[in-house]
């Protein structure tokens, strides 16, 4: 397991490297000078402040200095300063990714209980409408965007119901947000834990532990429930990822301050280092929530031999 964890450290340092390099070319990808582009709009600015912003930006270097410079202030802690600020984006984003953070796993949260209890529910069920009506509600879910939800939720609950508020940062406003992220992904949490516990339910041992005379509920949640988890865990594992991503849009809708609703910002206002930054800390954190689903898999499932 040591030795495992081990490879998936150095696995997980190679991606963060390889996020590490993409950042760097990020500049030269973009058709047309950045710096151009960047200032479009402004009437004011003459080419020599152009040229003052390009070198400050190490821009008018090689493309390999650029990256070795890019680098020896990563590995400091230094991701810069905003385009159109003095603002250190490391101290911009890490004030931000709490709030991005609280709102992946209030959503995975939410995307857990519900589509693993409708999923076991159905798999329990096989067969009567009850399966039918869950799995039905589940392709339904996985269909909806998550603006068209968070919509809907603002309109039913804030809207006509006057109980949530729209916009915010604090806990009540974080309600709505998390309900349109879990919700849209407890749908396939539902249809893989359903698919999952049939397999299990099918087992013999489960037949053996009837057979013992162990009482149905002691069945259900020592023998099929963890067994049935595992391919769920690596779901969920990746559910976190897309809520990551997916928090881009929903923090827009609900005007929640995480990284993702700054990225926008930074996109529309051409601030690259701050680009830069949301795309490197976003790496890192899936790098860590990959590592900590291995973990995760060697609890539910001792007989899981890493090598």
């Amino acid at each position: 397991m040591t030795r495992y964890l081990l490879k998936r450290i150095l696995s997980a340092l190679f991606t963060i490297w390889i996020a590490t390099i993409a950042v760097t070319l990020l500049l030269h990808i973009v058709p047309g000078d950045p710096v151009q582009i960047m200032y479009a709009q402004s009437q004011s600015t003459t080419p020599e402040q152009l040229e003052q912003i390009r070198h400050n930006l190490g821009l008018d270097r090689p493309i390999y200095e650029q990256y070795i410079m890019y680098m020896s202030r990563v590995l400091r802690g230094d991701f810069g300063t905003t385009i159109r600020g003095t603002q250190p984006v490391f101290d911009l984003l890490i004030g931000r990714l709490p709030n991005t953070l609280l709102l992946a796993i209030s959503s995975l949260i939410v995307a857990t209980i519900v589509g693993v209890a409708t999923g076991f529910f159905a798999a329990y069920k096989r067969g009567t409408w009850i399966d039918t009506a869950l799995m039905t509600g589940a392709i339904v879910g996985i269909s909806i965007p998550n603006f068209w939800l968070g919509l809907m939720l603002i309109y039913i609950f804030s809207v006509k119901l006057g109980w949530l508020p729209v916009t915010g940062t604090d806990l009540k406003n974080l309600i709505l947000p998390a309900l349109t992220l879990g919700l849209a992904n407890a749908a396939s949490v539902s249809r893989l834990t359903r698919s999952s516990m049939l397999d299990v339910l099918a087992q013999d041992y489960m037949r053996t532990a009837r057979a013992k005379g162990l009482a149905e509920t002691v069945v259900l949640s020592r023998h099929a429930l963890r067994n049935g988890l595992i391919n769920v865990v690596n779901l969920l594992g990746l559910q976190f990822t897309y809520m990551m991503g997916g928090a881009i849009v929903v923090e827009n809708v609900f005007a929640w301050n995480g990284i993702g609703r700054l990225a926008i910002q930074s996109i529309f206002q051409r601030d690259y280092p701050t680009i830069q930054g949301f795309i490197l800390i976003f790496a890192t954190v899936v790098a860590i929530v990959s590592i900590f689903l291995d973990v995760i898999y060697a609890l539910l499932d001792p007989r899981i031999a890493y090598k």
